[in-house]
């Protein structure tokens, strides 16, 4: 059997999988924050496109994705499917492990699948320049890749603490065109107002999310991206599991655990969603599957977190939307798997979670780091610190030996992380657990909705 599976470019999945369309549950409404009443899509229009709107609330199960984006994708899609054959054997297990590599987009991640979509879907509709955050940075990359595919200029408020640890990933951006800019900054009402209450704030996702919200209103021709959590952005990573089935059709295997990091959600969704159309509807052969969402120990929404309505970013300028969350007002540690640092989940990712169609867990820095070592070791790939959760997850299920199948998202490589690296491998690396006493302030401060 071959290593890796590969698609060919006619496989490229022609439609997003919507998974709103077999919920056997409803989501609760995204709430407007001035008068707590369910959010009217006309209400969004200040911050996105319409037709981001209308994937956002649409519950039809296939999407066609246009003609151009299809052609972008082509740069890169399909991924490969590959055996971590070697992985398996270091670790003396029965269990087959597989991976997608998302790792091999242009920015090297799975970023990019929906900053070409959102980017386009802009563009389109006479968007002149996009705002935006970015965590450890691959999403700040992805959409300043695209923005330079469509022609439209970006700006990146990239968190504090991520700007300071990855300074190649501001590179990257700056190649691309984009302007990028250390959060909290100066150049906002949200910035000056957090620098002034903590002039060291190592900032937050949330905190970035509502620097770039409250420039994209301010400005004219001006909209905002979003690199998570959203249903959209969900939606349009399901070309990940779609083409993943098609490998493992291919390959003759039927997967028993699929598993992701989540921060917002995006790429753990990407992968699973078309996997658990099955398990939501009671048809199909992986109507038994087990989805595990990975987090940090030190940013645990799922694990820790309250389910219940909060807003989106620190200002509070974004709708209340129901998810876990550890309350907008906290501020994660600065770990080094920053684009994980998001102080809530997926209100769809959230709900799924609740209602046991997944499971969640957290792992601590340091063995996260252990398992980035030995895949490196075993695979040849150095991961992205934030898919090295997923690593941790598939390691440890398959030291069950119990025969099972897994499949895990890598889903970004880990070449500009080397300076987190260097400081495990010197032991300067800590772990820094997060107790519900560290969040009681935090989660006191969530709207009684």
């Amino acid at each position: 059997m071959n290593k890796k599976i590969i698609l060919e470019e006619t496989d490229i999945p022609q439609f997003f999988y919507n998974i709103q369309a077999d919920l056997p549950f409803e989501l609760e409404p995204p709430l407007n924050p001035g008068t707590k009443k369910a959010l009217e899509p006309k209400e969004l229009e200040a911050i996105f496109p319409k037709e981001i709107i209308k994937q956002e609330i649409s519950k039809e199960r296939f999407i066609e994705i246009p003609e151009e984006i299809f052609n972008a994708y082509r740069i890169y899609r399909p991924t490969p499917l590959v055996r971590a054959e070697r992985l398996e054997k270091a670790l003396k297990t029965n269990c087959k492990i597989y991976f997608k590599n998302e790792s091999v987009s242009p920015v090297g991640s799975h970023k990019l699948n929906t900053a070409i979509a959102q980017v386009y879907y802009n563009k389109k509709e006479g968007t002149k320049f996009l705002t935006t955050e970015t965590g450890a940075g691959q999403w700040g990359c992805a959409l300043s890749f695209a923005c330079n595919i469509f022609n439209l200029g970006c700006k990146v408020y990239m968190v504090k603490c991520s700007y300071e640890q990855k300074p190649f990933r501001k590179s990257v951006m700056k190649m691309f065109g984009a302007e990028v800019i250390a959060s909290p900054s100066e150049k906002t009402n949200s910035g000056r107002n957090i620098l002034k209450e903590n002039p060291n704030c190592p900032g937050s996702l949330g905190i970035a999310i509502s620097e770039a919200v409250e420039e994209a209103v301010k400005s004219k021709n001006t909209k905002y991206a979003l690199g998570s959590v959203l249903n959209h952005v969900l939606l349009h990573q399901t070309i990940i599991g779609q083409e993943a089935i098609k490998q493992l059709d291919k390959a003759g295997e039927k997967v028993d655990t699929i598993i992701g990091c989540v921060g917002g959600g995006s790429n753990f969704a990407g992968l699973c969603f078309p996997f658990l159309k099955d398990k939501l509807t009671g048809n199909g052969k992986y109507k038994d599957i087990l989805a595990i969402a990975v987090e940090p120990e030190s940013c645990p929404s799922l694990t820790k977190g309250r389910y219940e309505y909060d807003f989106g970013d620190t200002a509070g300028l974004t709708p209340l939307i129901k998810m876990y969350t550890l309350g907008s007002s906290f501020i994660p540690p600065a770990i080094h798997a920053a684009g994980l640092r998001y102080h809530g989940m997926s209100p769809l990712i959230s709900k799924l979670c609740e209602k046991g169609y997944i499971q969640a867990r957290a792992y601590k820095q340091s063995e996260v780091f252990e398992a980035s070592l030995l895949f490196a070791r075993t695979e040849g790939i150095i991961p992205a610190v934030e898919s090295s959760h997923a690593i941790k997850a598939a390691i440890e299920e398959a030291k069950k030996n119990n025969g099972k199948t897994i499949v895990f998202n890598l889903s970004g490589h880990g070449f500009l992380d080397l300076s987190s690296y260097e400081a495990y491998m010197e032991g300067k690396l800590k772990d820094i657990p997060v107790t519900y006493k560290d969040l009681e302030k935090s989660l006191n401060k969530i709207p009684k909705i």
